[in-house]
């Protein structure tokens, strides 16, 4: 897999994870808005950690530096 998440939104992807994740499990929400929080949370955190996703790649859009973009 290339690296296609990186720069300022590698961070804001691990941050908004945590966040949402928290928001998920504390937050008092419904099933269905916990479901939404801990899916999307756990998608962003994971996309954050690793410097891959799917669906900006099928976009076509890369925002790691291209020193970086090699196989990981």
């Amino acid at each position: 897999m290339m690296c296609n998440v990186g720069g300022f939104e590698k961070p804001i992807r691990i941050v908004g994870g945590l966040v949402l994740l928290g928001v998920g499990a504390f937050g008092g929400l419904s099933g269905v808005g916990m479901g939404v929080a801990l899916t999307v949370g756990a998608v962003f955190l994971v996309t954050g950690l690793i410097g891959y996703c799917p669906l900006t790649s099928l976009l076509g859009i890369n925002t790691c530096h291209p020193a970086s973009g090699a196989k990981k």
